[in-house]
């Protein structure tokens, strides 16, 4: 344009300042630079193009961000004595030119000291408020760390940004209300729970407990946790009430009825499930023998009392969440006697007919302890305080017994029991020396005690012998015989000669 009003001014004097360039300039450079003129107009516009090249680079500089980490630093030069100019207008600048360098600079940057981008947005909508936002970031953020190279730092950061979107997500749909201390429903007794731990899982929904943002309790009674908000959808009763109402096991192995007798539902919540996994895969119990979902059932082990009784077998089973609870409350409870369920037991397990003899001496030693002052004080049988069946009977076993008495444990913590006992009664206490026995039969030997090894006991009077003087005397006992024969005394009518 050889009557441009620009040309003119550019070659009278001196250039303007780009700030007050109009469009219809601005515009007239860009066209003529992006249509490649000839090189004869070019060359008569190459030093107005290199001034107003200099300009715009030292215009973005003033106007840089510093924490645009898209802007990736080149290598470019720069006049240190030229200082960038003001501009009066705000207006958007042309583009570059095809093929001109694009100018950045990275003074600002490193001046501040920030090597990373610590204000801009994380990805995913993190400032979103409500739940549509949220569920839309969380998506977002998982699109991201899809598409980011594995074990990348930026992927690890946005694994970060990822779980601080659900808690906040988990926050909203759970706020942190105040609830009560103590809840009570359907025998069970929930208590608050302070911990912030994240390792607990809700019972009734499956789904982690965040102890940082949710309220959630426990039952003191069966250990059942729950959300604040599940506890209102809790159908079933405490399991702590049926021990204490019905403490007994089921001693069928694994008394299985079949799927049509459950109408193919879940025994506990009653929601449709089936072998082949739709909608919900039933999963058996090997204690009830009936069948769960997948929420009722959690695939817990457990030990069977049916198994350890019949087959002595203490490998751990699946069982349902109900059952683990039961069985765990029930595990310490004396409600299995061998002796009637299988007496075979004893003559296949060893442990157990050493056990056995162990438990018979003890309530031989208890009433030497009753009547003893220095016992009493010593409170020696509390020794037993953790199995307070043994000082009561011995024909009573709980579950932890027999597990204790399969692994060894059982024998070991008894023999030092009765070993500590007959200590007391043989040596330390002379009251308990003096209610010893002697051997009527032979009138021979030291004094003997009723659980010693070596010694018989009479089922009718409780005299002590030596086992070899009682079983080879063919006579009855002395004690039986001196009883008997004054009780007879008492009753014998009184003859002529008393009534004179």
């Amino acid at each position: 344009m050889p009557g441009s009003p620009l040309r003119g001014q550019q070659r009278a004097g001196a250039p303007r300042a780009l700030g007050s360039w109009t469009g219809d300039e601005r515009g007239v450079w860009g066209r003529r630079e992006a249509r490649g003129l000839g090189s004869d107009r070019r060359g008569a516009l190459g030093w107005d193009a290199m001034e107003y090249d200099e300009k715009l680079a030292r215009f973005r500089q003033a106007h840089l961000n510093p924490f645009n980490k898209q802007l990736v630093p080149r290598q470019h030069e720069q006049r240190a004595s030229e200082e960038a100019p003001d501009f009066a207008s705000e207006e958007a600048l042309p583009e570059l030119p095809p093929g001109e360098p694009e100018f950045h600079c990275t003074e600002r940057v490193m001046d501040l000291g920030l090597s990373e981008d610590h204000f801009s947005r994380p990805v995913g909508l993190f400032l979103a408020s409500d739940i549509q936002q949220l569920r839309q970031a969380i998506e977002e953020c998982k699109q991201v760390i899809l598409e980011l190279p594995e074990h990348s730092e930026k992927q690890k950061d946005a694994v970060v940004r990822l779980i601080h979107l659900r808690l906040k997500l988990q926050e909203l749909k759970d706020p942190n209300e105040d609830e009560p201390n103590i809840r009570v429903l359907l025998e069970h007794r929930f208590y608050k729970e302070k911990s912030k731990s994240v390792k607990q899982t809700c019972d009734k929904c499956n789904t982690i407990i965040w102890g940082l943002i949710q309220t959630w309790y426990t039952c003191t009674g069966c250990y059942y946790r729950c959300h604040s908000k599940c506890l209102n959808l809790i159908s079933k009763p405490c399991v702590r009430s049926k021990v204490s109402h019905q403490a007994e096991y089921e001693l069928n192995i694994c008394p299985e009825t079949g799927l049509d007798s459950q109408d193919y539902r879940c025994a506990e919540c009653r929601a449709p499930i089936s072998l082949r996994g739709v909608p919900s895969e039933a999963r058996q119990c090997d204690y009830t023998g009936q069948y769960y979902c997948s929420h009722c059932h959690w695939n817990d082990l457990a030990i069977i009392p049916a198994r350890v009784v019949h087959n002595w077998d203490f490998e751990p089973r699946k069982v349902s969440r109900c059952s683990m609870r039961y069985l765990a409350l029930m595990v310490s409870r004396p409600v299995l006697r061998l002796r009637e369920i299988n007496p075979l037991l004893f003559n296949y397990v060893e442990e157990l007919v050493e056990i056995r003899k162990l438990r018979q001496d003890i309530l031989l030693m208890k009433p030497y302890f009753i009547t003893c002052k220095e016992a009493m004080e010593a409170r020696l049988l509390l020794q037993l305080q953790d199995r307070q069946h043994f000082v009561e009977n011995d024909e009573m076993y709980s579950v932890q017994d027999l597990l204790d008495a399969h692994t060894g444990r059982l024998s070991c913590s008894l023999t030092e029991t009765h070993t500590l006992f007959a200590k007391h009664i043989k040596l330390d206490c002379e009251r308990c020396q003096a209610k010893g026995f002697v051997c009527e039969l032979c009138r021979e030997g030291d004094v003997l005690f009723p659980f010693d090894s070596h010694t018989s006991v009479c089922t009718e009077c409780s005299a002590v012998f030596h086992r070899d003087c009682y079983y080879d005397n063919s006579t009855t006992c002395p004690k039986c015989a001196r009883l008997t024969l004054r009780k007879q005394s008492l009753f014998q009518e009184p003859g002529p000669d008393v009534d004179a």
